[in-house]
C-alpha cells in the first residue's frame, strides 16, 4: 500500500472530522511521516502535502461529484471511505502526472484496509466512472452562483455575500484564486543578518530566493522542510506572506515607542515590529489563550528579541490601566479570513453566513476598547485577512461615527509600489487574494 496516501487521508480525517486545522494537521503528520518513514523523500512530502490541500480545498466540488455516482447518501458513508473516495477523486480530476489506474488502485487498496470487502467494492465501482467530463459539466449550469460554487469549490453563502460587494467577474477570479497553491515567502530579521548575507547562505542551503515587492521579503522556489534549515533555526528569518508584513510597516513603529499588538499570535506581525524598531522600546503583545501566546513567545526567542512583554488577555475587555499608554496600536482583529483561504481551506468548511455577526461584534469591541489605551497623536492600524466590508469597511464607518476625535490616515505606499493601485478612495488599502498575494484589509487611524 501507498504509504504517502495513507499519511494524507490520515490527515484528511483529522481535518474534515475532528476539525483540526489543516495547516496544523498538516504540519503534524509530515512530521510523523518523518519519524516513522525512514526512506521518506521530499517527493513524497510534497504529494501529501498536495493531497492534502487539494482535497480540502476542492471538497464541495468533489462530494457532488461523489453525489452523482452513489446510492448511498454522503453522511452515511463512514468518513473514512469518504476522505478515501474525495482523495482519489482529487488525483484523477486535477493530478495529470497521476494515472487513474494508480488513483483508483491505491483507492481500492486503502478502503480494504480501512473499511470491509463492500467499502473496497463501493469505492472501485465509483472510481472507476470518475472522467474529467464530470468536474467540466459543472461549467454548463445556467444559474451564477450555483456554477460558479461547483466549478470553485466555494460556498454558496459565500458566492452570494461577494456579490454584494463586487462584480461577476471579480467573484469568480476571487473563488478560482482560493485553490491556487500559494507562494512561500520570508521576511529577513534585520537584527541578526545583511539582505546579501541571507541571500547567500539560502543559496548554499539549496534555496532559490527572489526578492519580493515588499521590503525585507524573498519569495523561495523549491524550498522544502524549511523549518528544519540551520539558517531558519538560527532566527535569521521567519516564514511570512508579505501581504502580512506589509501591516506593520503601515503601523511604522520606531525605536523607544511602546506598542501594543493585542491579537498577536502566532507572532510574524509583532516580531517584525521589534526588529523595525531595532529590538529598542516595548512591545506588549496579547493573545486569548496561553498556547497561543507561547507561540508568539517562542517566534521572539527564535529571532532574539527581548523587548516583548506577553499577556493572555482578552482584547475587547477594556482596562483602565492601560488608557492613554501606547504610541502606536496595531489591530490584526480575528476575521473570516476570507483572504487567505488558499493558505487555509478548511475555512471554507468551517465558517458558516451566521458567524459573520459575531465576528464583526467582537471586531468592533476590540477597536472600541483598545482606541482608549492610544495616546494623542498616536497612530493605529486595523487590518483584517479578509475581504467583506461588514469586517472591514463598515467597522472603520461606524467606529469614526462614535469617536470623532479620530481620523483616517492615508496609507503611503511610495516605497511599495506594488499596493499603490490597491490604495482606496477612502485612503484604506483593499486587496482580493490573487496568484500573487493573500487578500487582506489595512486601515490606518490617528488620534488627534
Amino acid at each position: 500500500m501507498d504509504k504517502a496516501r495513507e499519511f494524507a487521508v490520515k490527515i484528511l480525517y483529522q481535518v474534515n472530522e475532528k476539525e483540526a486545522y489543516s495547516n496544523i494537521a498538516l504540519g503534524e503528520g509530515l512530521k510523523q511521516a518523518r519519524k516513522t518513514w525512514r526512506e521518506i523523500k521530499e517527493k513524497d512530502i510534497g504529494f501529501i502535502s498536495e493531497i492534502v490541500y487539494g482535497t480540502i480545498s476542492w471538497r464541495l466540488t468533489i462530494d457532488e461529484i461523489i453525489k452523482k455516482y452513489s446510492n448511498i447518501k454522503l453522511k452515511k458513508i463512514s468518513p473514512w471511505i469518504l476522505n478515501i473516495l474525495r482523495m482519489s477523486i482529487y488525483q484523477i480530476l486535477f493530478l495529470d502526472k497521476v494515472p487513474k489506474s494508480a488513483a483508483v488502485n491505491e483507492g481500492v487498496n486503502l478502503a480494504k484496509r480501512y473499511g470491509h470487502k463492500a467499502s473496497s467494492n463501493f469505492v472501485n465501482a465509483i472510481l472507476r466512472k470518475i472522467d474529467k467530463r464530470d468536474f467540466e459539466q459543472f461549467f454548463e449550469i445556467e444559474d451564477e452562483v450555483e456554477r460558479i460554487s461547483k466549478t470553485t469549490s466555494m460556498p454558496i453563502w459565500m458566492v452570494e455575500k461577494l456579490k454584494e460587494e463586487t462584480t461577476s467577474k471579480e467573484v469568480e477570479e476571487i473563488c478560482n484564486a482560493s485553490n491556487l497553491k500559494p507562494s512561500l515567502y520570508i521576511r529577513r530579521n534585520s537584527l541578526k543578518i545583511k539582505q546579501e548575507e541571507l541571500e547567500e547562505e539560502l543559496k548554499k542551503e539549496g534555496i532559490r530566493a527572489q526578492e519580493a515587492e515588499v521590503k525585507d521579503f524573498f519569495r523561495l522556489e523549491g524550498a522544502k522542510n524549511i523549518e528544519a534549515k540551520k539558517s531558519f533555526q538560527e532566527g535569521k528569518y521567519t516564514i511570512q506572506d508579505e501581504a502580512a508584513g506589509f501591516i506593520p510597516q503601515i503601523l511604522n513603529p520606531q525605536a523607544h515607542e511602546k506598542v501594543l499588538d493585542a491579537c498577536s499570535s502566532p507572532g510574524g506581525k509583532t516580531t517584525y515590529m521589534a526588529e523595525m524598531m531595532g529590538n529598542q522600546g516595548e512591545i506588549i503583545a496579547w493573545d486569548l489563550h496561553q498556547h497561543r501566546v507561547e507561540l508568539v513567545e517562542k517566534a521572539a526567542k527564535r529571532l532574539g528579541i527581548t523587548i516583548l512583554r506577553t499577556e493572555v488577555k482578552d482584547a475587547t475587555i477594556y482596562e483602565e490601566k492601560y488608557e492613554e499608554r501606547f504610541d502606536k496600536i496595531l489591530l490584526d482583529v480575528p476575521c473570516l479570513g476570507m483572504g487567505v483561504l488558499k493558505r487555509k481551506p478548511d475555512i471554507k468548511w468551517k465558517r458558516k453566513k451566521e458567524d459573520l455577526e459575531k465576528i464583526a461584534q467582537e471586531q468592533e469591541k476590540i477597536l472600541e476598547n483598545c482606541a482608549k489605551y492610544l495616546k494623542k497623536g498616536g497612530e493605529l492600524v486595523y487590518s483584517t485577512c479578509s475581504i467583506l466590508k461588514d469586517e472591514n469597511e463598515n467597522q472603520i464607518a461606524l467606529f469614526l461615527q462614535k469617536n470623532k476625535n479620530f481620523e483616517i490616515q492615508k496609507i503611503d505606499t511610495k516605497k511599495e509600489n506594488y499596493f499603490e493601485k490597491f490604495v482606496t478612495k477612502d485612503g484604506f488599502i483593499k486587496i482580493y487574494q490573487n496568484e500573487n498575494t493573500d487578500g487582506f484589509f489595512i486601515a490606518k487611524l490617528k488620534k488627534n
